[in-house]
């Protein structure tokens, strides 16, 4: 990484929404340490709140900061599309919000005690300790397994 000038204001550790977040990152990849926002969730987000996506995560003021948060909590009243948002016609309330940090875990395991509880295909998966859709991959074949001292694998017995 090029050398970065130092100024009175830069600082290495920014803590934002119960996440530390790395100050010599950018901002659009240095919002997405937080639990529930991707990359072109923070790419929007720096978008609508007037933040440059060059900028530094360590060079963000206040003002900035509030901004973004803002967005993040209080995504439709930015004119961020529904389509966007991770949480779509909650099953309890019907509203479309983005979750993230601690409420997305909630919010998950509220969502898989609800399977559990209803004894469905996926819940009882949950419950049991089993992945919750099967693969559906063939096993190798005879001809295809590495015995030992042989290097490629393919060919027949």
């Amino acid at each position: 990484m090029a050398a970065m000038i130092a100024s009175a204001h830069f600082t290495l550790m920014l803590r934002v929404l119960n996440t530390n977040l790395n100050g010599k990152e950018t901002v659009r990849y240095a919002l997405t340490a937080i639990t529930g926002v991707g990359r072109r969730l923070s790419g929007l987000m720096c978008k609508k709140a007037g933040v440059d996506v060059a900028k530094r995560a360590g060079e963000l003021n206040e003002e900035e900061i509030a901004a973004l948060v803002a967005v993040l909590q209080n995504p439709l009243q930015c004119e961020v599309p529904e389509w966007f948002l991770n949480r779509r016609k909650d099953w309890k309330d019907g509203k479309t919000t983005q979750v993230y940090s601690n409420t997305l875990s909630t919010k998950l395991r509220d969502d898989l005690e609800v399977l559990k509880k209803m004894r469905a295909h996926r819940g009882l998966r949950h419950y049991w300790g089993l992945k919750a859709v099967a693969s559906t991959l063939a096993p190798p074949a005879v001809g295809n397994c590495v015995a030992a001292g042989e290097g490629g694998g393919g060919g027949s017995i």
